[in-house]
């Protein structure tokens, strides 16, 4: 699996699992929403200083982020 996936399924799951908004997330890392859902969608591969700042957002460790499998997927599939 490409590792933007991995990332947008972990960050998605975390942000579910802690009942977070996009917007608190973004506001929590000091980035744009757009720039979160962008992440979230697998459109986007963050640097490491994002992915630093993410992790602290969801008072995580950053290699959570990038873990496969670590948090499951609770996003239901796309509609088309």
């Amino acid at each position: 699996m490409p590792l933007n996936t991995i990332v947008a399924n972990n960050l998605y799951a975390l942000r579910i699992q802690r009942k977070l908004s996009q917007s608190a997330v973004a506001k929590a890392a000091r980035l744009s929403v757009s720039y979160v859902s962008m992440i979230e969608r697998g459109q986007r591969s963050p640097p490491l200083e994002t992915l630093e700042v993410l992790a602290e957002a969801l008072k995580v460790t950053p290699i959570s982020l990038v873990e496969e499998g670590s948090h499951g997927r609770t996003r239901p599939p796309r509609r088309r």
